[in-house]
């Protein structure tokens, strides 16, 4: 079978890696990665780290406005699928790649499998949530991480194509945690000591397009005292230095440029707690066992929630320096987004459907 597969950001890299591996060892996979993201710290590096193929095609389709980007980003895959004529397109995810090519692939009348299908924030106002409730009522085949998400599908009519195969995520992160033990220095580099620093990652428009919850969250923290490591990702960064804030971070926030996976997997294994607005990296939290705490009032993750390991503050300054201090999970973790092998699972489901 003859697979086009469709990505652009960094959590993306990060779940097509274990799929394409599976994929290559009986079909063909044509890698499209539209540019969404595009430097080297948040496109190169992933390639390196997780030994993906190269693109067969880089669209370089940039940044800009949400129109813009995802209408950009149509044509081009639409151009790509028109040349490569596939039986099916991958998408992956809930960023404005996913939904163009989504969208491309179905308007060509190519049947359309969403990896990480069912998720819900239920908060209309992000534009991840818009775009992953599209991708899941255009797609054929739909493979879900959780029990939640397959009945988040049902809720909306959504049964036929459904299958719950567990996160890919969960093979990316065991094939590659010993991997980042042993190669990655980034508590050596950055002077940090395993369980003393937290991990900060912003990145939501919700936040970085408001002053006030940037400064009340580096407040927050400036407020704990603790070594915090702020893989600053570029929109943030030009953000903060359009507030003024870029140079007068609190003495004990370690700002630096994005990090590759090993190095982002060893920083975030070894920490404290880590607290970020990143939907994909409050799952990574889940799995390596590190308390979350979410710079959102709403989560599509809300399993670890519930599961007492994630806990929602928003950007509001004594809650996240409340949470720094007292937040501690009391009860182990379950197996909520199932066992190694997801990967393997969406495969023989394209061997039996396909």
């Amino acid at each position: 079978m003859r697979i086009v597969t469709i990505v652009g950001a960094r959590p993306q890299f990060i779940k097509c890696a274990p799929l394409s591996r599976e994929l290559r060892r009986e079909h063909t996979e044509v890698l499209v990665h539209t540019g969404q993201h595009y430097d080297y710290g948040m496109s190169d590096v992933f390639f390196a780290d997780l030994a993906i193929p190269e693109p067969d095609y880089n669209l370089g389709a940039g940044s800009g406005p949400q129109g813009m980007q995802t209408g950009e980003i149509l044509a081009r895959v639409e151009d790509v699928l028109l040349k490569e004529e596939p039986d099916l397109a991958i998408v992956f995810g809930d960023t404005n790649s996913t939904l163009a090519g989504a969208l491309a692939a179905a308007k060509l009348h190519i049947p359309v499998a969403h990896v990480e299908a069912g998720l819900r924030s239920f908060d209309r106002t992000m534009p991840e949530e818009i775009n992953r409730v599209v991708a899941d009522h255009v797609a054929d085949l739909l493979f879900c991480p959780t029990e939640t998400a397959v009945r988040n599908l049902a809720h909306e009519g959504i049964r036929n194509g459904v299958f719950l195969v567990g996160d890919v995520m969960v093979d990316a992160l065991a094939y590659n945690r010993g991997i980042a033990a042993e190669r990655s220095r980034v508590l050596q580099r950055f002077g940090l000591q395993p369980g003393n620093y937290l991990v900060l990652t912003v990145h939501r428009p919700a936040n970085t397009d408001s002053r006030e919850n940037m400064e009340a969250i580096l407040a927050a923290l400036g407020d704990t005292g603790l070594p915090v490591l702020f893989p600053v990702h570029p929109r943030t960064r030009k953000m903060l230095e359009s507030y003024g804030l870029r140079d007068r971070l609190p003495a004990n926030v370690l700002a630096t440029g994005p990090l590759g996976y090993l190095d982002m997997l060893e920083a975030m294994a070894r920490a404290a707690k880590i607290l970020t607005d990143s939907g994909g990296v409050q799952k990574e939290a889940y799995l390596l066992g590190v308390p979350c705490i979410t710079l959102r009032d709403t989560t599509e993750w809300v399993e670890t929630v519930q599961d007492g390991w994630n806990v929602l503050v928003g950007a509001d300054r004594e809650r996240i320096a409340d949470a720094v201090r007292t937040f501690s999970p009391a009860k182990e973790r379950s197996m909520i987004f199932g066992e190694v092998g997801a990967s393997g699972r969406i495969v023989e489901a394209l061997r039996i459907l396909m």
